[in-house]
């Protein structure tokens, strides 16, 4: 039988389906988010099982995970991403003791010690320090996302950017423009910007190995900001968007060897 996880995040649907062993991905799907979440997840999770050549009658447990985990009627059980990525992260860097989590509207930084997860912090009430920020950041200099990472590269006088929240700080960015600031320093300065508060949530706290993931891991750049901020060197994991649909599917494959719910 297979195991399955499904990250229900606020930007997207990620499904990951592990063999029962839980040593070997046999399928991954992602998909952006739409408001009717539960069907979403449904014709993702075929669409994937399909690829595999797989029946939905060959997935033995589903785990749920994520912002939107409540809307997953198709899950056996649901697991905190805090759990999730502790867990998926460690199947593919044991070593790992802090994990970096940015996603569309939250950050988290997660500290681990050799049992499992020790503690976190989590910023879940601005979007100052999230994907969203970034989002706002290209779309008001008219870059995608992966180019926006590329113009900060050619900075050489970061501009300062103090407002505590994204609102008003898309509002600064409109005076910097207005006031002739280079796109390249606007960019670079969101970026450590960013940078700045994810490292206020780690405080003194965080221990190597580091270890950076969610979906603007991808973005160029950003785990350099983050790793000059942090005073750490930070990894990107593998496939970073995946890994707490990695941690559910390792979750649920658990489950159905020993017959217990839960992490």
């Amino acid at each position: 039988m297979i195991g399955c996880g499904i990250d229900a995040g606020s930007r997207a649907m990620k499904i990951v389906l592990m063999d029962d062993d839980g040593d070997r991905l046999i399928a991954a799907g992602y998909a952006d988010q739409i408001p009717d979440q539960t069907r979403l997840a449904f014709e993702l999770l075929e669409e994937t099982a399909a690829r595999a050549s797989l029946n939905l009658e060959d997935i033995g447990r589903v785990v749920g995970t994520g912002y939107g985990r409540p809307l997953l009627s198709r899950a056996d059980t649901t697991v905190t991403e805090i759990t999730c990525q502790a867990r998926g992260v460690r199947s593919l860097l044991p070593e790992v003791r802090s994990i970096v989590d940015m996603g569309g509207q939250d950050s988290k930084v997660i500290f681990l010690d050799r049992l499992g997860v020790r503690d976190f912090a989590m910023n879940d009430r601005c979007a100052a320090g999230t994907g969203q920020y970034l989002e706002m950041t290209a779309r008001r200099l008219n870059v995608s996302l992966p180019e926006l990472g590329h113009l900060a590269s050619f900075s050489r006088r970061p501009a300062a950017i103090n407002s505590m929240c994204a609102v008003f700080a898309e509002s600064e960015i409109v005076s910097l423009l207005a006031a002739g600031a280079g796109t390249e320093d606007i960019a670079a300065g969101v970026f450590r910007s960013i940078a700045a508060r994810v490292a206020a949530l780690a405080g003194s706290k965080l221990e190597p190995p580091a270890v950076f993931t969610g979906g603007a891991a991808l973005i160029p750049g950003m785990d350099k900001f983050l790793a000059e901020a942090l005073g750490r060197e930070l990894t990107v994991v593998p496939d970073p968007r995946m890994s707490a649909a990695r941690g559910a599917a390792l979750i649920a494959c658990d489950e159905m060897r020993t017959g217990r719910t839960g992490p």
